[in-house]
Formats: structure tokens, sequence, C-alpha cells
């Protein structure tokens, strides 16, 4: 087992900086992910870390050894990519003890690291399928095994559950985070989508345009995004962002959207009196927007009134494209809510749980 640490990592390719002075430090056996929209940079320091790739600046490190310039095969690692690259026309068996024969594993010390393989994945009666016999799901699991027969300090994954639908992403999501527990192994995981991070993950790293923007839990992402990227990366549906001015009233804070003003929390004031009467971001979750005839309990309420440009009915919930004035955003109401497209509606922030950012800086208020 073994922690793994980034200092100011960086690579580039030509003039482009795919990674830029990246700090991480991975503890051992934690499940990290690295997250982010296609082309931020998330795969190159997996790769960087594989030794896939060349690093131009800065140093990886393996526990206390420096990897910069160690093998890919001597750094005691295992990689499950998004292609599962299984060899046709071998076994499951013989595809996930390839690699152990070239090292000159002993047979018997091969069939116990298989057969453990395979109990613990649910995969022994298909030993002795071939790749074209197999679900996606079933090959899936075969290039998590041949990872695990290697008994790795550190496993790596590149978005391996990419190809998969939806039903069999959310039953391996499961899988992985049960293996993680057993192996009780590092783990670090790739993925643009920021629902895997937040199921699977004991913390997560959010990359945007190769440029590390928050580590933290799941739920400190969610709560308190430092950024608007962060903000907006994390949730699903995103974040809502209005921009606004904050204002001061007969002793009260309130942000004016022009199109409605909703009353900040006393508990805010001296977080936000320095921006009084200036230009501000607001951000609200579509989850803290509610229909006023079914409050939940414990919310701080400020009404809005908006136009319904288009109802989802998603069974447990509504969600509701809103207008108000030149402002767009989503709602997540009750699902007894009564309205429908083109109505006029009134909804209710909850502003216990708003945000504010500076839009210069575009960084969060707190």
């Amino acid at each position: 087992m073994a922690s793994v640490t980034y200092e100011n990592v960086t690579k580039k390719f030509g003039e482009v900086i795919a990674v830029n002075k990246l700090n991480i430090e991975i503890a051992d056996k934690e499940f990290l992910v690295l997250v982010g929209p296609s082309g931020c940079g998330k795969t190159t320091a997996l790769r960087l870390l594989a030794g896939l790739e060349e690093i131009t600046e800065g140093r990886i490190m393996i526990g206390d050894r420096m990897v910069n310039d160690v093998a890919p095969k001597d750094r005691d690692i295992a990689m499950v990519f998004q292609s599962y690259a299984l060899y046709p026309h071998m076994s499951v068996y013989d595809n996930m003890a390839f690699g152990l024969k070239l090292r000159k594993t002993p047979k018997e010390e091969i069939k116990r690291r298989v057969n453990e393989a395979a109990n613990t994945l649910g995969i022994e009666s298909l030993l002795d399928r071939k790749p074209r016999q197999l679900s996606g799901g079933q090959r899936q699991r075969v290039a998590v095994g041949r990872a695990i027969v290697r008994e790795p300090k550190v496993f790596l994954f590149d978005e391996p559950l990419s190809n998969l639908d939806a039903k069999l992403r959310v039953e391996t999501r499961a899988n992985l985070s049960k293996l993680h527990q057993q192996l009780k192994t590092t783990f670090i995981y790739v993925t643009h989508d920021q629902i895997e991070a937040m199921t699977m993950a004991s913390r997560i790293a959010v990359i945007n345009r190769g440029i590390l923007q928050q580590v933290d839990t799941p739920q400190m992402l969610y709560d308190q995004p430092d950024n608007l990227f962060v903000a907006g990366f994390i949730g699903s549906p995103a974040m809502n962002f209005f921009k606004a001015k904050l204002v001061r009233g007969d002793g009260k804070l309130f942000v004016d959207g022009s199109s409605f003003k909703v009353e900040v929390p006393s508990f805010k004031n001296d977080i936000y009196s320095k921006y009084v009467d200036k230009p501000v971001i607001m951000g609200i979750r579509p989850e803290d927007i509610q229909d006023p005839h079914f409050l939940p309990p414990g919310i701080i309420p400020q009404p809005v009134d908006g136009l319904v440009d288009v109802t989802e009915l998603m069974g447990n919930e509504i969600q509701l494209y809103v207008t108000t004035g030149e402002h767009n955003f989503v709602a997540r109401v009750d699902p007894r809510t009564k309205v429908a497209m083109g109505d006029k509606t009134q909804v209710v922030f909850n502003m216990g749980n708003m945000h504010l950012f500076d839009p210069e800086t575009e960084t969060a208020i707190r």
C-alpha cells in the first residue's frame, strides 16, 4: 500500500500546458477521483503517474520513492483503461493471468491470484469464456480482475464505466466502492461524470484547463465550492447563477437581480457587508428552490415570481425551467406541484443555502 504525491507537476505538449503545477497529496488507501470536463488534463495527470507520459516539471512520489524516471512496469501500479483492451483469442483466465506469466510468476501463485480475483468480482463461472462471449459489464470486470491479480500498491482507473449503459454503470459504481473496501488499496479514478465522483470518492480533485480548482470531500465541494467553476460543475442539474447587486435597506442586505429582490439571511450580513452596492453573482442550487405550497422544514424562504418555460416530471420530483426578467433558472420541486408550461408561478429560494461569488475573480465570498 502507498500514498501518492504530485509536487508542482507540469506537463507541456509543445506550447500547450496540459497539466499546470499540480499539487495533490493522496493518502494510503484513499479513493481519490480526478474530475473535470473533457480536455481538462485529468487523464494526462493519471498517465504521468503511470509513466505513460514524461513529466515536464515537478515530481511524483509513490510512497517515499520518486518515480519520475522509473519505468512503468517498475512503479507497482495497475491501470484499468476506458477500452477494456482484452486479448480476443485468450480466455478470461488467460487474460487475467497474462501479466503474471510475463513476470514468470509460479503457476500455483497465478492460479491462486486469478481465482481469488474472480471470486471477488463474481466472474468465477466465466474463466473459460472468450471476451466475445461476455457482456460489456463482464468485460469490464475482467479488465478490473487483470489489474487486481497484480496486487499493486496503487490502482489507476481511466473512465472505466463510460462504455456501459446507465443501469450497469450504477451497479458497477457500487461494486467498485465495495472492491475498494475489500482490497484496502489506494484508488485513483478519472471521470468527467460528477455523479460517479460524488458517489464513489473519499475526496474529489476538480481540474479545469490543467489547473487544480479544489480538493475536498464530496459533501464539502457541494456545500462550499471555492469558485464558480466548482459550484457549476458539482451537482446535477447545475447550480443556478444570477448576475445581481448587493444592496442595503432598513438595516438589511438584499440581493437585487432587477426582476427579483431577496433578503440575505442576517447571519451572512457580516460576511457580505463589504460588497454592498457592488455587483455580485448569486448562486443557488435547483434543490434549494421550492414550491411555496410544499415547503420543507428549516429553510429561510424568499419568494420569486417567474414564468414556467418547461416542466419535466421525474416521478419523485418536477424540474421547472423558469424565467424571471433576464434570468433563467431550474427548480426541483415537489411532484404534487400543479403548474404547466406558460403558467405564471411563484417559487421560494432557500436563502440559507445561497452562495455569492465575486464576478471579477469568480471566487466564493465567505
